[in-house]
């Protein structure tokens, strides 16, 4: 079994095929369902961000769980297999951990170093965990990727040289937010971010508004912001000076005509920042005068390619010890099942000789045949403590061949002890 990774993000699709991708919880749930449903796979999750889908599956076979993967992303593009597949990526074995402890370092966003990825892998951790399709493998995985995260935070100056999207948006928006009216629609994550920078920021009033009113009293009271219900959108767009918008809804909730309404004839500027997928804000929005839309797909082609300095580096570093050492752990591990299957051969042994050795000399005293079996069992044990502290050695060093296979071939140990030592273990 190895763990496989099938995913799409900004850094190979464009944002306008992202969005066709984009999913709810529900949607997701549904989605890592239909994975567990394949005929290779044993354990499923999924990476879901506003920039990036990522399914991660433990399977025991690579050619058809692409394929199956594969398979259900297009499904749920509604796009054409060949428009689709160039821009999937898939990671498999050692890649796929290389791949996620990245991520969850926050080495591959949009914004390098952000840190709301690391609550977004443990988010996928949660979900697995509470629908049964986390297992051994993947809940190691995902801990340890969560560890990695943590540690490159804490290590590194990589927090004071990554802004998250929220800032990056607004640090591009020509409304300044000092003294500005804000609206924030959305009670999430991202919106909590939002409305965290614009109170930090300055702004004169913060109003948010989201369908649940429950979560927007909450997320208000938080920041001595006014929470309002969503139909209140038009009323707060006639005199709010920055926008910011990241629910996700199905259809566009600030549309061209209610921002007309709104502004009347007026010309004031109005920065309108749209950080959702599917797009919360009409893209017309931008003709109109004194309108500035700010969204993905315009941070994606600014932020491409450009990099913080400070703590990358070293966090690069801390990604690479982590992905060795926990490599080596697994190697390590994957030989325990063949060593443990060798030496209970050699118990096996033991005790035969010994009972034949009764039947032989059958008035050998106890303390005769106590101390011969101890003498035994010291020989059968110095024969193999080499080979089998080689081995873990080897193993580790990535050998080009099995030493695993290589013992089991030569001691003909039973492949189905080994299988089972092997299913026992990872049942802890």
């Amino acid at each position: 079994m190895s763990v496989l990774v099938v995913g799409i993000s900004h850094k190979s699709a464009p944002v306008e095929l992202l969005e066709k991708l984009a999913l709810d919880g529900e949607s997701a749930t549904k989605l890592i369902q239909d994975v567990m449903g394949g005929d290779h796979v044993s354990e499923a999750t999924a990476i879901v961000t506003c920039n990036r889908l990522e399914v991660y599956a433990e399977v025991d076979r690579f050619h058809g769980s692409v394929e199956d993967l594969s398979g259900l992303l297009v499904a749920r593009a509604e796009q054409s297999t060949e428009a689709l597949l160039p821009h999937l990526y898939v990671h498999y074995d050692e890649g796929a951990v290389s791949h996620l402890f990245q991520v969850a370092a926050g080495l591959d966003s949009m914004v390098v170093g952000e840190g709301q990825i690391l609550g977004q892998t443990r988010e996928a951790l949660r979900v697995g965990q509470e629908h049964g399709t986390v297992g051994p493998a993947l809940n190691t995985l995902f801990q340890q990727a969560l560890r990695v995260g943590k540690r490159a935070h804490a290590e590194t100056d990589i927090d004071r040289a990554a802004p998250s999207l929220v800032t990056a948006a607004l640090e591009r928006s020509s409304v300044p937010v000092a003294g500005a009216k804000a609206l924030v629609i959305g009670a999430g994550a991202m919106a909590s971010l939002a409305v965290a920078h614009l109170s930090r920021s300055g702004a004169t009033s913060i109003s948010v508004l989201n369908r649940t009113a429950a979560r927007a009293e909450r997320l208000a009271e938080e920041y001595a912001a006014t929470s309002l219900p969503l139909e209140s959108l038009t009323d707060e767009l006639a005199t709010a000076d920055i926008v910011i918008s990241c629910t996700g809804a199905p259809e566009p909730l600030v549309r061209l005509a209610d921002v007309v309404t709104a502004r009347g004839s007026s010309d004031r500027p109005l920065s309108v920042i749209d950080l959702a997928l599917p797009h919360d804000v009409d893209p017309s929005l931008a003709d109109l005068p004194g309108v500035e839309l700010i969204n993905l797909a315009g941070l994606a082609d600014e932020l491409r390619g450009l990099e913080a300095t400070a703590g990358v580096d070293d966090v690069r570093t801390i990604v690479g010890q982590e992905i060795s050492a926990f490599l080596a752990v697994r190697r390590q591990a994957s030989v325990t099942p063949t060593v443990v299957a060798l030496r209970s051969m050699a118990t096996s042994v033991v005790d035969a000789e010994m009972e034949r050795l009764s039947t032989r000399l059958p008035g050998l005293d106890d303390a005769t045949r106590a101390e011969v079996l101890h003498t035994v069992r010291r020989v059968a044990d110095k024969l193999l403590h080499e080979p089998t502290v080689r081995v873990k050695e080897l193993a580790d060093a990535e050998p080009a061949v099995s030493y695993t296979a290589a013992l089991a071939e030569l001691f003909r140990l039973d492949p189905d002890a080994v299988d089972a030592i092997s299913r026992a273990e990872g049942q802890q």
